[in-house]
């Protein structure tokens, strides 16, 4: 791909720091290159024909076969030579960006049960410190886990969730130090300061504390699917298998366990992509006999809190965009006897929603925008919290304790830091707990941010967020990276990431594009982007991307497009079917190989999301998913410079997903541009562990793109001015 004439004209004012002309300065993908994955003859069963599949050699449930450790390890060996030349750009990124971290961050402290509980890093160390002080932030501190201590001698290291016992004597963790999820569970005493030798292997990472003292709930996990599949009780001190207290049968939910905020319940939570169960036991029974809040329904999904002796229920029930409602505990599973609290909407889209004793809070969506509204129960003034900038999300924290009159919210833009303020609904006091920092020289003023609309090819108006440095704006110069996921329901927030700004600071403007198949506009925006409506997810970003570029908001042979696992299938996607709008692609941990995968149930997430992509065992999903899985679809074509990353312990999209993708377009594609795959070979889904390793994958990416706008010098910009 060549570079227009404005590079001549860019080099003869002197204005393109780092380079004279961009076609020579670019990396050639001639390095060495890795040894092509050689095309063995494979074949993958389907109800519809069996599949050709040459690159399946490439999977190993093991991660220890030697020829596929080669190769990959040959992958990141060919990436870091043909990055060498950026290694001090890349180096001075990543610098940049640890430095903007304030090195004794903390988060603002939590009420719960008579302590005040929060986190805090210590100066140059990667993980936080989990501690504790018991009715006043004045009293002595109590370290309750040091993660840095926790993952000494580990490549990786996460913990989940920790649960303090009802009595404050007693901690329970769920720890991950392979990166695929499969959390450990111990136990600390925290009035001796001693590791219990209770350890319980392969759980999910939330845990619950009955209310007894002397047993922790978890949920443990399918040793092949690593979905939830029991719901099991530890007695501290036991040996033998722990008692069994529910089973899932069905392999499309996941599942997940809690306490209410009233303390009178436990829950059991199972989430399919469509359906919702709730089961519930009194926190106070010995047998812990959990039976459904409202059994499972086909297409119905519900969240549930108790509050005064009754369910609070939000639901679909008749409802697209959610509505709440007040159902008796004796008699919620008969909806005759629910009774409707806030009606469902056309416009506003219920997200979630928090009790208090005295007061209910909702964050919801209207125009795209997320919002929070605070009612009393009551009767009286309804207060709605939002924001001033163009785009915003105010975030519902709410808080710990139940009779409690604070409630907490985040507020978060894409040109000012998070801002934490917790709330007094009884007076309308706010108090701003915590504004994030950022260090160095960043003014928030020096940017600005935007929120416009996009028309798609079929008349459809789809927001789009974007933010840029106001004195590096040059209309339709500017290099422009354009960002997006939707995919299940989940809506993009707008905020402030202190990685990017090292990109707005170099002339790139950031777009976010809230495509269909996430939730910003509504249900109906969720539900035109999934199943056979999922062509719309790929055509809105490439309308949006279209739409950018005639507006201005970036130089068409300067735009780059990015996402992660679903957002990672967006663009792989949108690789296949226009190559052409890009100068560079870079796809996070891509879910790439989709008929495959959906056609495996053994894989991890498989089951669970037919409801989400289609079960290709049916002739239409099939053909549906056929028409526009990347992998299925890399053509002999050019297609744009391209970085892809991935994990070999990720449990949510397979390492052998983006390896197979980099191993079929290297074969097919026609181009001499840059393919490059970077596999963290001790991570998984969320790459490298730890507060500031993460950023140096950041780094690599950020790199890559200005590599391929011919920039070495670490202080160039990207654009003319």
């Amino acid at each position: 791909m060549k570079w227009p004439l404005f590079t001549a004209f860019a080099a003869l004012l002197g204005t393109l720091a780092g380079c004279a002309s961009l076609p020579s300065a670019q990396p050639q993908d001639s390095t060495p290159m890795p040894p092509i994955a050689d095309r063995r003859p494979y074949t993958v069963e389907s109800p519809h024909g069996d599949r050709a599949d040459p690159y399946y050699w490439l999977r190993d449930d093991s991660r220890e076969d030697p020829a596929m450790l080669a190769y990959l390890e040959a992958e990141n060996a060919h990436t870091d030579a043909v990055l060498a030349p950026y290694s001090e750009l890349r180096e001075t990124l990543y610098e940049e960006i640890v430095s903007r971290l304030k090195s004794d961050d903390a988060s603002p402290p939590t009420f719960e049960n008579g302590y005040w509980y929060y986190s805090r890093f210590e100066p140059g160390r990667d993980y936080a410190i989990v501690a504790r002080r018991k009715g006043s932030m004045d009293a002595p501190e109590e370290i309750l886990v040091d993660q840095n201590v926790r993952a000494e001698g580990q490549d990786f290291y996460s913990l989940g969730d920790y649960e303090i016992s009802p009595n404050n004597q007693l901690l329970a963790v769920a720890e991950d130090t392979v990166g695929r999820r499969q959390y450990v569970l111990r136990v600390k005493n925290l009035e001796t300061g001693e590791w219990l030798t209770d350890a319980v292997e392969n759980v999910n990472a939330n845990l619950v504390w009955t209310d007894d003292n002397q047993s922790v709930l978890y949920v443990e996990k399918d040793a092949t699917t690593l979905l939830g599949k029991r719901v099991r009780q530890h007695v501290l001190g036991a040996s033998g298998d722990d008692k069994l207290i529910y089973e899932e049968p069905d392999d499309s939910y996941y599942m997940g366990i809690g306490r209410g905020k009233s303390n009178a319940f436990l829950y059991i939570g199972l989430y399919s992509t469509e359906q919702t169960e709730y089961r519930f036991a009194r926190a106070d029974d010995p047998d812990l006999d959990f039976r459904p809040v409202l059994p499972r329904e086909e297409n119905h999904e519900y969240e549930v809190a108790d509050h005064d002796g009754r369910f609070i229920v939000l639901t679909n029930w008749q409802a697209k965009n959610f509505r709440l409602m007040s159902a008796p505990v004796a008699t919620s599973a008969d909806k005759s006897t629910w009774q409707e609290l806030i009606p469902t909407s056309d416009t506003v889209l219920i997200e979630s929603f928090e009790v208090f004793k005295d007061y209910l809070a909702v964050n919801e969506r209207r125009d795209g925008l997320r919002k929070i509204r605070v009612m009393p129960w009551a009767g009286g003034d309804t207060v709605t919290i939002d924001a001033s900038e163009p785009t915003y999300a105010a975030n519902l924290i709410g808080s710990a304790e139940y009779d409690w009159p604070w409630m907490r919210y985040d507020v978060d833009t894409l040109t000012t830091p998070t801002t934490t303020i917790d709330y007094n609904m009884a007076t309308g006091e706010k108090r701003v707990l915590k504004v994030q920092p950022v260090e160095g020289d960043f003014d928030p003023d020096a940017y600005t941010s935007e929120y416009i609309r996009a028309t798609a090819r079929d008349g459809t108006e789809v927001p789009v967020s974007i933010v840029y440095r106001k004195d590096l704006r040059q209309p339709g110069k500017n290099p422009l990276l354009v960002y997006g996921y939707g995919s299940y329901g989940y809506s993009l927030t707008p905020y402030l990431s202190v990685s990017r700004l090292s990109l707005l600071d170099r002339g790139f403007v950031f777009a976010m594009a809230h495509i269909r198949g996430g939730q910003e506009m509504g249900r109906h925006w969720y539900e035109d982007g999934k199943l056979g409506n999922k062509m719309n997810t790929f055509t809105d970003f490439i309308d949006v991307t279209e739409h950018l570029v005639a507006a201005g908001y970036g130089d068409k042979d300067k735009v780059f497009a990015a996402g992660g696992s679903a957002g990672g299938l967006l663009v792989g996607a949108v690789a296949n079917m226009r190559p052409d709008l890009y100068r560079g692609i870079v796809a996070d941990v891509p879910f790439v190989d989709v008929v495959t995968t959906m056609l495996d149930e053994s894989i991890p997430l498989t089951t669970n999301e037919f409801d989400e992509w289609g079960n290709p065992k049916q002739a239409d999903a099939y053909e549906t998913m056929l028409s526009y899985s990347p992998y299925d679809n890399v053509g002999e074509q050019d297609y744009p410079a391209m970085l892809v990353t991935g994990g070999l312990w990720d449990s949510q999209v397979q390492y052998f997903e983006p390896a197979k993708w980099v191993a079929r377009l290297r074969h097919r594609k026609t181009d001499d541009n840059p393919l490059l795959m970077h596999m963290n070979m001790d991570a998984g889904h969320g790459g490298k562990s730890g507060r500031y390793r993460k950023y140096e994958e950041v780094a690599l990416e950020y790199s890559f793109m200005l590599s391929q706008l011919g920039i070495r010098d670490p202080k160039a910009i990207a654009v003319t001015r």
